[in-house]
């Protein structure tokens, strides 16, 4: 349905001081934080996870080496979606609008519009990272849990075992949780946490944590042993999109762990109508979020 003078009744009237309401800056691109990007050529995208071996076993004199196998532990599937909008604008609310040209500020605000889909749905992979079911990943669990399946090892989990609120103890507990990490077939695997990601409420906490040289909330004359060993280098990032006020996460440097799949990038287009000259302006894209490797993520609810 177009856009109409009807609707538009105060812009084709002079005298108006200012128009107002699609000028907020955005925030944007909020998700490059959190996942690895990559390009698609195809549908939907599947990762699989490979088990490698077990620790090699002495081999006595005489006696034959011993043979290991490989297996495939899961596959993790990127489905993309389509993301699409559009407006319209009738040639008589183009013509008689008096104070700017409206397809330029209508563009504007359906970038808007395409941008917080995007924010939306990146931040629903955290926002879901303790629950199961519908949004679980490859292995049937949920992003951040106390029991991650593996191959032939034991189970892992990328949670602390009793959720904890964000302070000086959980962020350590949740840094020596990480180094503790295996592979599928239980061999410790070398991972550290690299970058923090909060929602608003907890920046103030995070920027204490992180950047004061002497410990928070203590008379005592310690330093503060995550900011002089340099652990979490890349500091921490607020997203504006988590729901949780209390939840917080760790991303690690381990390969294909969050990762997001732009499948189209986003395109606009417009076109006008010969009969009614009404024109219109679409915007659209294909992406997906999701994750391979829940290794690549510690992530505590809050108590």
């Amino acid at each position: 349905m177009a856009i109409t003078r009807s609707q538009l009744v105060k812009e084709l009237e002079p005298g108006l001081n200012a128009l107002f309401g699609l000028e907020y800056k955005r925030y944007e691109n909020e998700h490059e934080e959190i996942f690895s990007i990559e390009t698609s050529d195809r549908a939907f995208e599947e990762e699989v996870m490979l088990t490698g071996f077990g620790s090699a076993p002495v081999k006595t004199e005489g006696a034959g080496v011993a043979y290991d196998t490989a297996l495939e532990s899961f596959t993790a599937r990127y489905t993309h979606e389509t993301i699409a909008m559009a407006f319209a604008l009738t040639e008589e609310a183009v013509e008689d609008n008096l104070y700017d040209r409206l397809s330029a500020r209508y563009t504007k605000a359906l970038a808007r519009s395409m941008a917080n889909t995007k924010q939306v749905k990146g931040a629903s992979v955290l926002n879901n990272a303790f629950t199961g079911g519908a949004y679980a990943g490859g292995d049937g669990v949920a992003l951040c849990s106390t029991a991650h399946p593996t191959a032939l090892g034991p189970d892992f989990s990328n949670r602390p075992t009793v959720a904890a609120d964000l302070n000086e103890t959980s962020l350590e507990q949740g840094i020596i949780d990480i180094a503790a990490f295996t592979d599928e077939r239980g061999l410790k695997v070398a991972l550290t946490a690299r970058k923090m990601i909060v929602p608003k409420e907890l920046q103030f906490t995070a920027e204490r944590l992180m950047k004061s040289t002497l410990r928070t909330a203590t008379a005592d004359n310690d330093i503060n042993a995550i900011k002089s060993m340099g652990l979490i280098p890349e500091g921490y990032a607020v997203n504006h999109f988590l729901t949780d006020t209390n939840a917080w996460f760790l991303i690690t440097d381990a390969p294909n762990g969050l990762k997001m799949f732009q499948r189209s990038p986003i395109r606009t287009a417009f076109e006008g109508d010969f009969d009614t000259g009404n024109v219109r302006y679409k915007a659209r894209e294909r992406y997906s979020f999701g994750w391979s490797d829940p290794r690549g993520i510690y992530g505590s609810p809050g108590a």
